[in-house]
């Protein structure tokens, strides 16, 4: 949901792409992707920068549907369902059996370390009698007080609207927990497709079984016209009731062409009931390209917050920043607690080797990796070391250590994605030379988390257990002492996922008759939370469905802990 904007709403499988992205400035025009055609694996035009990073519609194959079903999954009972309480290793933490689950974030109570909650894209289908599927995808909390091994799935309230996408979740040291999405309309596959999004927050004062959601700030228009579309949101929070939600703000011209999208925040001091008004907080640097000229740091995406251990909150984002290579840089942000108002930077933090040429392109123009067609992106997050207040670090994921330029047809490239790490020992002001976790084949979307000695931990999607470069599975790296930036690893998943073939969900077309139906969407993120150890959340593909009239590998948000 690079100034990409991976779209990651839902509705009958369609992916919604920015247009064209022109600077008055620069004199740079990029070239809008096509929604509906499947271009030439070996003749994919540069992806146009910046994209949405939130609008999938859709996990079955491109057709007409039926009206929304009002009933059943938008107004179910609560508790909706529960899943037998398990010992294994890996947990499937899903029981509605609705559809996928997708994009996680999973948070832990301080009050009551057994008391966790994940969250996710969760997608319900049904099939009617004549034919039609209607959908709904409605983020559910997935809640369990022992410690993971039994997961309640309870509704979340998002009245008035058909989808939520970008889940964040997080509790304040009261015990508050407070759940992000983003709140969309759509129209089953008919013009204008969807709203543009809001910015809501849910909270819930009793672990997640009840939650009361308030919008935050407000989309405009629709996906083909101007308007304001709000993407990537995410959430801190700390304190009695403390807590800040931070997204990018997507100003939109005709056929939703992006004008400029920079970063915006809104805190709450009263548990969620109220938010302050949206504030602007990416700033301008000499190091920024400015989407209208000049050098305000206005294509951004990816923003999330973290809390220090005196309380300081800093924003880590990714800024669109080179237009000649379509390259990004990573920023930070030191924000005021108390109104959400930018206070310091933006510093860089470093560059990103994410440009046009440095991954092979999907179906839908999407950057992907070797005899994929899954869209990834080099988003990551700051976390906070709990033992020193000045100690940052952001992690994300690149191609600096690939082949380049990378062919533009995935069946045709060899990539080799790596996580990579930089720490800052003074709030941020100055920061470390990039350190990768050099591993082979492709690491991506990792998800970074300080446990309580100071040690960094860092979960991700990972296919070195795989020769061929195709299945996955999820991995932790912790470091061997606090702040060496070297790490050790350990594979969390027991069985590993094959995104590339075989697939049930995103997976209607078949580009590679040697690959038939390979997903198009994992989802953009997973997500860790730390303690004395780990929790990790992540998508999981090991379960096959059936959902006519085909069967494949299916997604589910799978849990661990590890030590």
């Amino acid at each position: 949901m690079k100034t990409h904007r991976l779209n990651r709403l839902p509705s009958l499988l369609r992916i919604f792409t920015a247009g064209a992205f022109v600077s008055a400035a620069a004199a740079v025009a990029f070239v809008a992707l096509s929604t509906t055609s499947i271009h030439a694996q070996s003749s994919k035009a540069k992806p146009a920068k910046p994209l949405k990073f939130n609008g999938v519609i859709g996990p079955l194959t491109e057709s007409a549907d039926a009206p929304i079903n009002q009933g059943t999954y938008k107004n179910p009972p609560s508790p909706i369902c529960s899943t037998p309480t398990s010992l294994a290793a890996n947990v499937n933490t899903d029981c509605e059996d609705a559809g996928p689950s997708n994009e996680t974030s999973i948070a832990i109570n301080p009050t009551n370390s057994l008391n966790r909650i994940g969250g996710a894209n969760d997608y319900q289908l049904v099939l009617t009698s004549g034919g039609y599927v209607t959908e709904t995808i409605l983020s559910r909390a997935h809640v369990t007080f022992d410690g993971g091994q039994t997961w309640t799935t309870y509704p979340v309230p998002f009245n008035g609207y058909t989808a939520t996408g970008d889940p964040a979740l997080a509790f304040d040291a009261n015990g508050t927990a407070y759940y992000g999405t983003l709140g969309f309309v759509f129209s089953q596959g008919r013009s204008p497709g969807f709203t543009n999004p809001d910015i809501l927050v849910a909270h819930s004062t009793d672990g997640g079984k009840t939650w009361d959601e308030v919008r935050v700030a407000g989309g405009t228009g629709n996906a083909t016209g101007p308007g304001i579309f709000n993407d990537k949101d995410y959430v801190a929070a700390w304190g009695n009731g403390n807590a800040i939600v931070t997204w990018a703000r997507f100003t939109d011209g005709s056929g939703g062409a992006t004008i400029n999208a920079p970063i915006f925040a809104s805190v709450t001091h009263d548990g969620g009931k109220t938010w302050s008004t949206p504030t602007e907080i990416s700033g301008s640097a000499a190091f920024c390209n400015g989407a209208l000229g000049g050098n305000a740091c206005d294509l951004d995406e990816f923003a999330v917050p973290t809390v220090a251990a005196d309380g300081s909150i800093y924003v880590a984002f990714e800024n669109f920043s080179d237009f000649a290579t379509g390259r990004d840089q990573y920023l930070v942000v030191k924000v005021d607690p108390t109104t959400g108002q930018r206070i310091a930077g933006p510093y860089k933090v470093a560059g990103i080797i994410d440009g046009f040429t440095d991954y092979p392109i999907n179906i839908d123009g999407r950057q992907t990796y070797h005899d994929s067609q899954f869209r990834s992106n080099s988003g990551g997050n700051i976390t906070a070391d709990p033992t020193n207040a000045s100690h940052l670090a952001v992690v994300w994921s690149d191609m600096r250590n690939s082949t380049l330029p990378a062919p533009s047809n995935p069946y045709s490239a060899t990539t080799n994605s790596d996580v990579i790490v930089s720490q800052s020992f003074n709030g941020g002001m100055t920061w470390s030379a990039p350190t990768a976790i050099t591993v082979s084949n492709d690491q991506f979307q990792p998800w970074g988390a300080y446990d309580t000695s100071g040690k960094l931990r860092i979960g991700y999607f990972d296919r070195s257990y795989d020769a061929a470069n195709h299945k996955y599975g999820y991995t932790l790296a912790t470091e061997t002492t606090a702040g060496s930036l070297t790490f050790t690893t350990s594979q969390v998943t027991t069985t590993l996922s094959d995104p590339t073939m075989g697939d049930r969900w995103f997976s209607g077309r078949t580009p590679n008759p040697a690959f038939p139906h390979p997903t198009t969407f994992l989802g953009d993120y997973s997500g860790i939370a730390a303690t004395t150890g780990v929790a990790a959340l992540w998508t999981d593909m090991r379960n096959t469905v059936f959902f006519p009239p085909r069967r494949g590998a299916g997604e589910d948000a799978f849990y661990a802990t590890a030590p």
